[in-house]
């Protein structure tokens, strides 16, 4: 095949007829592409990547530690980070993206820490970027917490997180508790670091005074109001007091604090899988531990700059740092797609993948978790994202692996599917719907402190998580007489946005949110001739392109961008396709010019062509692209619309 054709082209060709030689034979061929991507064990893995931030951030930690420069590696994730540099000399957050200024300053300083020369096109392109969207000082609080280290900025540029915080009690409005497990796990060793104020050690003596419109230690203008709300300003004054406070703080209740921020850290530290099992938790981990005075050498040491190393990916001539693994994901997912292929639940494929992921269920750690609990909290029950993350584990992949048991066979995964209902039904919010880790995590005035610029400092209730443990819980026979069910679908009801779709928290948008809520409705028995439901439905109609695909940009995040779409991909084409199939509408015309699209677009093995960011770490600061998804849901939606067409059924057996 040259390339992607229209779907006029197609529709000529007789894709229009969804012949089944064309459909069966992509479903094996892909089907057959995905299972000899499985890893020995069982389990699959594939890409998780994000924006140049991460690689970026791994250079410069390697040079304020004082590391040997490794240059082979430099080389080649330098390489990586020129080739995402986007045309405006900016780096974007996601493909084909606006630049932004955070991405750009680290991408840049990281580039000039191992060797690009400043006056070379490229670097001229991206400085002229940065000063053009106001220079340096305009990045975000991470981006100058950083800056602070290397000696660039004043901390006073730096929102004031006095370490006291870990002295706090449950009831404080600034408490722990009350933030994100990622809030956790990001904040407790930046604490420590900031109390501290170490520098860099740089031994290359490399500075990017040059991104400053103002000279850094009098620009006034740091710490400013993002949201506008009056809560803002308030909060703003409070800084301004807690500046004033901080150097008079009784020295023995700061190293008590710097104490007990350390024993979180250790507590957590989670050996080679690192500390929240995520990026930049596990480089704050080891700027930390360096602040404390571990040597280089430190067991303690060692093993969380291990983790960091685990994460890299070479690729080519280049290299890049993933955000986190994803093994736990991708094998739930894969085992669903290949399900509905046709793979034999009880084949020694899918036996080994779901004996995995059995193996992989949380059942003795309690983690953070049970603090946002009401009442009793449940037993442990649930499945982490990445390889060993028994502190955290979350409601989407516990929702999804547990569905993939339930399917594959009830009663040889009898035990986990039981423990798995406990835990996710002890989880929902007050308001019906569940968040992604924790449970009625909402005091939303966090998000308007001045070190929340980014927005995300809470796992609030979302429509795609609260999707995914409704469909859980219908699938296994739960029904609307439950309260768990009943909360859930009023939440979703509740929830649905005036267009007819619903917001996707965790994927690219309102296609992915609308898929979820969808596929969840229709195993808990909803009506597919409801408004809801219709409304819905047009919703996807109406955002479907001339194509016959759907693609969605990540710029959505932004409200006043609702809508906007650069091009077709497969994934976002797959999630529309399992959403309008899940509402009953699997013979229409919108579904078939879908299908069409998938049967012709580009693809490679097990992957279909897709080089868009479609999942999301935060909306509007930092975004992913998983490999795989290209690669399991357009097989979902084939081998879905083809057991349709075989059994003339109007919607899923399954809740997702």
């Amino acid at each position: 095949m040259d390339g992607p054709i229209s779907f006029r082209d197609a529709y000529d060709r007789g894709a229009h007829d969804t012949r089944r030689d064309t459909l069966d034979g992509l479903v094996e061929d892909s089907a057959a592409a995905l299972k000899a991507q499985q890893r020995e064990d069982g389990h699959w893995m594939f890409e998780l990547e994000a924006d140049t931030t991460i690689p970026a951030e791994y250079i410069l930690m390697r040079h304020a530690l004082g590391d040997p420069a490794d240059t082979e590696l430099e080389a080649r994730i330098g390489r990586y980070i020129r080739d995402m540099q986007g045309r405006d000399g900016a780096w974007p957050l996601f493909h084909d993206g606006d630049g932004n200024i955070s991405a750009s300053v680290k991408a840049y300083f990281a580039l000039k820490m191992i060797g690009d020369d400043q006056q070379a096109p490229h670097m001229r392109r991206a400085r002229a970027a940065i000063l053009d969207a106001g220079g340096a000082a305009r990045a975000n609080v991470f981006t100058r917490i950083l800056l602070a280290l290397y000696g660039e900025v004043p901390w006073r540029a730096v929102p004031v997180m006095p370490v006291e915080l870990m002295l706090a009690p449950r009831w404080f409005p600034m408490h722990l508790s009350k933030m994100a497990y990622w809030s956790r796990v990001v904040i407790v060793p930046l604490l420590i670091v900031m109390a501290l104020k170490p520098r860099a050690r740089n031994p290359r003596d490399v500075h990017i005074r040059e991104l400053f419109t103002n000279a850094p230690e009098q620009e006034q203008r740091y710490n400013t109001n993002p949201t506008g709300a009056p809560s803002g300003t308030a909060f703003l004054a409070l800084d301004r007091a807690l500046r004033a406070v901080e150097p008079w703080m009784p020295r023995r209740l700061r190293r008590n604090a710097i104490r007990k921020a350390e024993d979180f850290l250790l507590a957590r530290l989670n050996g080679e899988d690192g500390l929240g099992a995520i990026f930049p938790a596990m480089v704050n981990a080891v700027l930390a531990l360096d602040t404390l005075g571990y040597p280089s050498d430190h067991p303690q040491l060692r093993t969380a700059r291990r983790a960091l190393d685990r994460l890299l990916v070479e690729r080519g001539e280049g290299a890049y740092c993933q955000p986190c693994a994803s093994p736990v994901w991708d094998t739930a997912l894969s085992a669903h797609a290949l399900m509905e292929a046709g793979e034999a639940p009880d084949g020694p494929a899918m036996r080994r993948a779901l004996d995995w992921l059995r193996d992989q269920q949380i059942l003795d750690t309690v983690g953070d978790w049970a603090e946002g609990c009401r009442g009793h909290p449940p037993r442990p029950g649930g499945w982490a994202f990445q390889y060993g993350n028994a502190l955290y584990p979350d409601l989407d992949d516990t929702a999804v692996v547990a569905m993939a048991l339930h399917r594959a066979d009830p009663r040889r995964y009898a035990d986990a599917i039981a423990r798995a209902v406990e835990w996710v039904i002890g989880m929902q919010s007050r308001d019906g719907g569940w968040g992604a880790y924790d449970a009625d995590n909402t005091s939303h005035y966090l998000n308007h402190i001045p070190f929340a610029d980014h927005g995300a400092l809470l796992d609030p209730p979302t429509a795609d998580v609260t999707a995914r443990c409704l469909g859980f819980l219908a699938q296994t026979g739960l029904g609307r007489d439950q309260p768990a069910i009943a909360g859930a679908v009023d939440f979703l009801l509740r929830h649905q946005e005036p267009d007819g779709s619903w917001y996707g928290r965790w994927g690219t948008n309102y296609v992915y949110g609308t898929w979820s809520v969808l596929s969840a409705l229709a195993a808990a028995g909803e009506d597919p001739g409801s408004s809801a439901f219709r409304r819905a439905v047009a919703f996807l109609e109406s955002r479907q392109r001339p194509d016959g695909g759907w693609g969605e940009d990540c710029a959505t995040y932004w409200h006043d961008r609702k809508g906007e779409a650069k091009t077709s991909t497969p994934s976002q084409t797959a999630w529309a396709l399992l959403a309008l199939m899940a509402a009953g509408e699997d013979q229409s015309t919108a579904v078939r010019r879908g299908i069409a699209f998938l049967e012709w677009a580009p693809r490679d093995g097990a992957r279909w062509a897709e080089s868009s960011f479609t999942g999301v770490g935060f909306p509007r600061v930092f975004y992913l692209r998983y490999h795989g998804y290209a690669a399991y849901f357009p097989l979902w939606a084939l081998a879905r619309h083809r057991s349709l067409l075989r059994r003339n059924e109007r919607r899923p057996l399954y809740g997702l």
